[in-house]
């Protein structure tokens, strides 16, 4: 599968992951960027989305699509790092394991429906880990919220750096990319 192409059709995002990028993420960036957002989703039948209500995954997919087309494709690696700093992502944890851990907590918590993906943390070194994101989002926000999930439980001395590791990618139409994380 390819970034952008939901795995199953019936597969659905919680209305309050919309409302957290929604509401908490894109107000970091420009008026103009919330505002496309909104036509973008409004396009794809997305019209003032409540917290409470389910959408499909396609439509919040090409939203996202959409977005990297109409602006710059690198806001989504941006908008992916702010995304484990919404309220409610995924509760507090008490290490960078288990923040990347939890990154797959909050993926199953907010979508539903037929066959989602994962996010599948192992830890390789003592401040080293792979993080295998199999799921129809794009490689560059996952690298974002990995990042950003990162960034928030490593010590602050330390040093987050992700990189894709290149044995799949689905940007080449593989079903999930794999991430080194070093803090």
């Amino acid at each position: 599968m390819a970034q952008f192409v939901a795995f199953d059709d019936e597969v659905e995002i919680h209305g309050q992951a919309v409302v957290g990028v929604l509401d908490e993420v894109l107000p970091m960036f420009s008026g103009h960027y919330r505002t496309t957002a909104k036509e973008v989703l409004e396009a794809q039948g997305i019209t003032d989305p409540r917290p409470d209500a389910w959408y499909p995954q396609q439509a919040w997919l090409n939203a996202l699509e959409a977005v990297a087309d109409e602006l710059e494709p690198h806001l989504l690696d941006r908008l992916g790092e702010q995304v484990p700093n919404v309220p409610g992502f995924a509760g507090e944890s008490e290490s960078v394991e288990a923040g990347l851990q939890s990154i797959d907590v909050a993926y199953q918590r907010n979508h539903r429906g037929g066959d989602l993906g994962y996010y599948r943390f192992e830890k390789t070194a003592p401040q080293q880990g792979l993080l295998e994101c199999r799921n129809p989002y794009p490689c560059v926000m996952d690298r974002g919220i990995v990042r950003g999930a990162a960034k928030r439980y490593a010590p602050l001395d330390s040093f987050v750096f992700v990189e894709e590791d290149g044995s799949a990618c689905r940007r080449r139409g593989d079903d999930s990319c794999t991430f080194t994380v070093n803090w």
